[in-house]
């Protein structure tokens, strides 16, 4: 199609007047599919019904479920810092969402964050437990899928509860580390168990993985529960508590802690081609009980060809030669068949430290934003809730997208939440009331009204 000239270039280019009016403008005019999904979801309720008791110690003007809701809100804006909230504290449209004509204080926000104790802390995780098993019931789930890992949360200050310990990134920082399980069908975080920084990963793994497992049993009694872990969860008495759960496993072993184990794959001669690997796998599998250890397992030995780095300079020559070595690992499971599937599905695991990468970086999970251990923890778990309603939206408007792969990759392909914030709800937006009307008015952007309007077709499924 020809265009003029005159149709694309401009020659007024004078610096307009500046006037500043109370207009009912909003940035962020596609936070309304979050407001829909949360009168879906009766979140505002929930939440306020996960800090009744606090709300009963005497009037306050906001509730600490609001307070809750507010920090949601908050990350869902791509905000970190709890100053950052008088950036938006005028947008017409958070108040809405919120139900509130002002929003709080930061020196308000701050001191009821100080305020919650372990009673309301753990219903705030019982709901986001409910939340996430509602969606696997609905969407009748046979199998679930549940890894288990820490990931730390550095700070820089002296915060209560934290500690010294490993942490690869800021070596000598104080941090905590919590333990998590996700369920890598919905790429969502089920439950998280808050631990000081100078702790094992599986300190208190155990118990945790008890709660969780009986938990997912209890809403699908039917549905085959599988677990991966690494190394670090390794041990007889995790090993007979999964037995005893009935659930499916495969652990990571470490080499350090059994000499046994280097003698046996020295003393391999043969080792079968692992199916499906194009013959770069190859594996053996044995019966094996280690010495302090009252039951033996099944133990898969893998070796996989990698190649070795090449150091130094390279003569430019007809062809560089490459040199070949192995990687070995031994993973100890409860599950039948094919060793290359037990194989997969445990380097399946991997998914996880990309969900933990995503709540970090876009939900803001490595931020510390108080002293309180009990402060700390909220904004933790809201912004696991942030991570997951962004998924449970897209769950709503879409079907599962995948069949049930050897890795247990997630049934849909979701989009980061970070897109969802630049491509929908950093939209600006004007709020009219025409005869009686409440209306949201947003620029012309086909692809941007085709997504809010899917949103906003959701019902209660």
């Amino acid at each position: 199609m020809r265009v003029a000239k005159s149709s694309i270039s401009a020659r007024s280019r004078a610096i307009p007047e500046l006037r500043f009016e109370d207009q009912k403008m909003t940035s962020f005019g596609g936070l309304v599919v979050f407001q829909k999904l949360f009168e879906v979801l009766e979140l505002s309720r929930h939440l306020k019904g996960c800090c009744r008791k606090l709300d009963r110690e005497g009037p306050r003007f906001y509730s600490h479920g609001t307070i809750l809701q507010c920090l949601i809100v908050h990350v869902l804006l791509g905000y970190r810092k709890l100053r950052d909230m008088d950036l938006y504290r005028d947008d017409p449209l958070v108040g809405r969402v919120l139900g509130l004509k002002r929003l709080p204080s930061i020196p308000t926000l701050s001191r009821m964050l100080g305020e919650f104790d372990a009673e309301s802390i753990e219903a705030q995780r019982e709901l986001n437990r409910d939340l996430v098993l509602s969606r696997l019931i609905n969407e009748k789930m046979v199998r679930v899928t549940l890894d288990f890992d820490g990931s730390v949360q550095s700070t820089t200050r002296h915060a209560e509860g934290s500690a010294v310990g490993f942490n690869k990134k800021k070596k000598g920082a104080r941090s905590y580390y919590p333990l998590f399980c996700t369920i890598a069908q919905t790429g969502q975080v089920f439950d998280h168990l808050h631990r000081s920084g100078n702790v094992h990963d599986s300190n208190g793994a155990c118990e945790f993985v008890v709660r969780c497992v009986e938990a997912v049993r209890a809403a699908l009694p039917s549905a085959r529960i599988e677990t991966r872990m690494d190394s670090a969860f390794f041990s007889d008495e995790m090993v007979s508590t999964l037995e005893a759960l009935g659930a499916e496993y495969t652990i990571s072993v470490p080499f350090e802690r059994f000499a046994e184990l280097k003698q046996k794959i020295e003393a391999r001669n043969y080792w079968w081609p692992t199916w499906g690997s194009k013959g770069r796998s190859t594996h053996f599998e044995e019966c094996w009980k280690p010495k302090s250890w009252e039951q033996s397992g099944r133990f898969l030995f893998v070796r996989q060809k990698k190649k070795l780095q090449t150091k130094g300079p390279l003569q430019l020559d007809l062809f560089e030669p490459v040199q070949e070595d192995f990687d070995y690992k031994v993973v100890i499971t409860s599950k039948t068949g094919r060793p290359g599937n037990i194989v997969r599905f445990h380097e399946g695991r991997g998914s996880q430290e990309k969900i933990f990468g995503e709540i970090k970086s876009q939900s803001q999970m490595d931020y510390i934003p108080a002293r309180r251990r009990a402060a700390n923890e909220v904004y933790l778990m809201c912004s696991v809730m942030a991570h997951n309603l962004g998924r449970e939206l897209q769950m709503r408007i879409n079907a599962p997208q995948r069949a049930t792969t050897p890795g247990r990759m997630a049934k849909w392909v979701f989009q980061e939440i970070a897109t969802i914030r630049n491509t929908i709800i950093r939209r600006a937006g004007r709020l009219t009331n025409l005869q009686g009307k409440l209306t949201l008015t947003l620029g012309t952007n086909r692809d941007a009204e085709v997504s809010i309007l899917r949103f906003m077709a959701t019902e209660s499924a």
